[in-house]
């Protein structure tokens, strides 16, 4: 069983694809387990802002005779906070810029301030822009009060510089923000191909599975009304005539293997390990001769009558095999319910632009089958569909069944 790249590493190689899939697994740990990060961060910058507060936040202080436990708590109160900053940033940056004010009003001046980047990050990275706002007036009265409160050197020497750290702070935020959006974008639209690819294999499964069906239904149906109605006619000439009731048995034998050397051909297509099965094993007009005198053999009389010779160009092959279905469909038709008696007639016409298909019988069907029946009926339709033709059936006036085909030709203007 192998295992599916992600996106964002399917065209790594090497090292890049080692690290890539460390970062992953860590984010991938981090986002269900949060707090191992989070206290080992607030503690490293506890410990720090501690070690500060223990004498070394003097040499940067406006005021250093601050009692030490005064500056502890501001050095608390700036790193304590962190623990919550990726669930709350918003609230942890409002506390750690109140301790930043009194840091900055009593001349503390603590290193520790510039932790407030860590909230101003995330904020960058899951608020809303606007959110920023909200930064820039919590930041701002800590600077502006200790640049005014101790004027030892010019007020935006002290401000500028702090406000263009968080800036920076901020815009790496917001990069960091657009590609992971850019990453979960096209993770989300690889998710949504690979769908979409699915669907289109399941379409195409159900469409082959429709024609495979239809194929079926057509040579099925005709072979077993031609071999029925051969085996009706062997019962009645076996007492009167012994040598014809063995034909019917000859045609019904060659009936039934060719109706079995087309199964094969067209199940074979179904075969992956079989590189040698026939890709097209579907007849053509050039079979329709074969397709009459099957039919005649059954005891049904058609007379074929070809209008205009057929035009240069040939029709398609798929053009072909619908008009073949449709005789084959039709004459089936009659040979199962046009009762005794009865005779056809196949007429082709060939026009610049369309191949006209009239298939008439002088039966005695006189509606449409019900509903849930017919799907030869329908199956014909859909062929002609396929290829923008049109097919129409019914009861002639003069009794009998008519079944008309029109398929327009490929090279014919639209």
């Amino acid at each position: 069983m192998t295992t599916q790249e992600p996106p964002h590493t399917a065209g790594q190689t090497g090292l890049s694809r080692h690290v890539q899939r460390l970062l992953d697994r860590l984010r991938a740990f981090d986002d269900r387990h949060p707090w191992p990060w989070d206290a080992t961060l607030t503690l490293l910058w506890t410990v720090a802002a501690l070690v500060d507060a223990a004498g070394g936040w003097r040499t940067t202080a406006q005021n250093p005779s601050l009692p030490t436990w005064f500056v502890t708590v501001l050095s608390l109160g700036l790193a304590l906070p962190l623990y919550w900053r990726r669930r709350h940033p918003t609230a942890v940056l409002t506390v750690m810029a109140c301790a930043a004010l009194v840091s900055e009003a009593s001349g503390a001046s603590l290193q520790a301030s510039y932790l407030q980047m860590l909230p101003v990050f995330h904020i960058a990275l899951i608020r809303p822009p606007r959110a920023l706002l909200w930064c820039l007036a919590l930041l701002v009265p800590p600077l502006v009060t200790g640049a005014l409160r101790f004027s030892r050197e010019a007020w935006d020497q002290r401000v500028i510089p702090a406000l263009w750290a968080y800036a920076l702070v901020a815009l790496l935020g917001i990069a960091v923000r657009a590609r992971r959006d850019y990453t979960e974008g096209l993770v989300d639209r690889a998710r949504r191909l690979e769908i979409e690819r699915d669907q289109e294999v399941r379409l195409a499964a159900a469409a082959e599975r429709t024609r495979i069906a239809r194929e079926m239904h057509d040579i099925i149906g005709h072979n077993l009304s031609v071999i029925t109605g051969l085996a009706d006619g062997g019962r009645y000439a076996a007492a009167r005539n012994p040598e014809r009731a063995a034909q019917a048995l000859d045609a019904i034998a060659t009936t039934s293997r060719e109706a079995l050397g087309e199964l094969r051909r067209l199940l074979g297509v179904l075969r992956d390990d079989e590189e040698a099965a026939v890709r097209d094993p579907q007849p053509t007009l050039a079979d329709l001769d074969a397709l009459i005198t099957g039919v005649r053999k059954a005891g049904l009389p058609v007379r074929v009558d070809l209008r205009d010779e057929p035009m240069a160009q040939p029709l398609a092959p798929g053009a072909q095999l619908t008009v073949y279905r449709v005789v084959q469909e039709a004459l089936t038709n009659t040979l199962k319910h046009a009762g005794a008696g009865v005779r056809a007639a196949v007429v082709l016409t060939y026009t610049p632009a369309e191949v006209r298909v009239d298939v008439t019988d002088t039966g005695t069907a006189t509606e449409l089958p019900p509903p849930g029946q017919g799907q030869g009926l329908l199956g014909m339709r859909e062929r002609a569909a396929l290829y923008d033709g049109t097919l129409d059936c019914g009861p002639l006036p003069t009794g009998g069944w008519a079944v008309r085909l029109r398929l327009p030709r490929e090279d014919s203007p639209s």
